[in-house]
């Protein structure tokens, strides 16, 4: 089939009309959208949005060709042009299919939330998914055939992401594209950057492809290092990069503290903004984990970690420090680093960044400080891609 993406925006169009924040006022040029509208072959219409005909001209393309437009957007979506050549609107009722002369199949999908989803099969047998903005498929799939191409709200609606992943709508070889953006992620490399870590990607407005042709989804790292300071947003960051895969496990390293209600708080905070799919293995040793096989594995995080293997070694004296709790925390740092090494899983890793501050008054603190500095070198060493946030965000150091 031949897609062309008249539009790729949220319903209002990005920016948005009288919107005056960041994201809106970077939304220039190939990053400003029209709300989201797809043409397939020429011949079907996914979505009326204002401006249709004049978007198709820009692409290279008409829209005389028209034979069937179905409405996908919820009812308080864009108010849609008819140009006079166009046939009627209509959107079809859950699950009711549509048989076009020209061999297209267009099946009505439910969606968990306002408007319509549409399955899309065109005559050479490629089939392509589209689906509402903000909105996932209701109900479960039976055909675990991988689709050629799925048009999905990504950054509103990673679960939806991940759920299609589990009934097998989305594989290795899906073009998965973005659509519905709205001024949720600052538009240019941080979107494209948070996408490329879901195995997605986004398109401009007007852009022509063919589901025959080669799937130009990037190719999600395998393993990554989160740096950052205290709330810098590292922890979010890390959970934003697996949050479309179906199954991740949550190692975390900090453990229990008796008597602390502030650190418990903190605690319960992490885990109610996990997706309900994920399990969570609190542990001190992750190195297992790493060797095992399984789903993708979020280790959170290391300097807690380090400070459990301080604890263990007795690092914090002077005396067992130069007496071999030295050569046993080195040890753990190069025990922890092969295992990323060599981990057959998906891996992301969180670690403070530290040093940059305030030097530590106590020995023992400058000794926790270039440890953590050491294990943080010893583990980039070892990942594709390496962030640093600070503020919120996200500055890609490799990858």
């Amino acid at each position: 089939m031949d897609i062309t993406l008249l539009g790729t925006g949220a319903p209002t169009g990005l920016p948005r009309p009288d919107c005056s924040c960041a994201a809106c006022a970077r939304a220039l040029g190939p990053e400003a959208r029209a709300a989201t509208s797809v043409l397939v072959d020429g011949v079907l219409l996914l979505d009326l949005t204002p401006g249709a005909a004049l978007a198709a001209a820009r692409a290279g393309r008409t829209l005389h060709g028209v034979r069937q437009v179905v409405l996908a957007h919820p009812h308080d979506g864009p108010v849609p042009e008819f140009p006079g050549d166009l046939p009627p609107a209509v959107r079809l009722p859950a699950g009711e299919e549509l048989a076009l002369l020209t061999g297209h199949r267009v099946r009505a999908v439910a969606p968990d939330s306002p408007g319509t989803g549409y399955a899309v099969t065109g005559p050479d047998g490629h089939r392509l998914l589209y689906l509402p903005p903000g909105a996932g498929p209701a109900g479960e799939r039976t055909d675990r055939t991988p689709l050629e191409l799925c048009l999905v709200d990504v950054v509103k609606r990673p679960d939806a992401v991940a759920r299609l992943r589990a009934g097998g709508a989305i594989g290795p070889a899906t073009d998965l594209v973005a659509v519905h953006l709205d001024h949720d992620v600052p538009p240019g490399p941080e979107l494209h950057r948070r996408l490329a870590a879901a195995g997605a990607r986004a398109a401009p407005d007007g852009a022509v492809f063919a589901t025959d042709g080669p799937v130009p989804a990037p190719v999600v790292p395998r393993r990554t290092l989160v740096l950052g300071g205290a709330r810098s947003g590292k922890s979010l960051e890390a959970e934003r990069r697996l949050e479309t895969f179906p199954e991740v496990v949550y190692a975390a390293t900090g453990g229990g503290r008796a008597g602390d209600a502030e650190w418990g708080e903190r605690v319960r905070t992490h885990r109610e903004r996990r997706p309900a799919g994920w399990t969570t293995e609190e542990t001190r040793d992750p190195v297992p984990l790493l060797r095992a096989e399984g789903p993708p594995l979020l280790v959170d995080c290391l300097s807690l970690w380090l400070t459990a293997v301080m604890d263990t070694a007795g690092a914090w004296e002077e005396d067992r420090w130069r007496n071999g709790a030295a050569t046993e925390v080195r040890r753990r740092i190069g025990e922890l680093a092969d295992a990323i090494r060599h981990t057959p899983r998906t891996v992301v890793a969180v670690s403070n960044e530290v040093g940059s501050g305030v030097v530590p008054a106590t020995p023992a603190g400058r000794r926790f400080r270039d440890e953590l500095g050491r294990l943080n070198a010893a583990v980039a060493a070892e990942c594709e891609q390496v962030l640093l946030v600070v503020a919120g965000t996200a500055l890609p150091l490799r990858g």
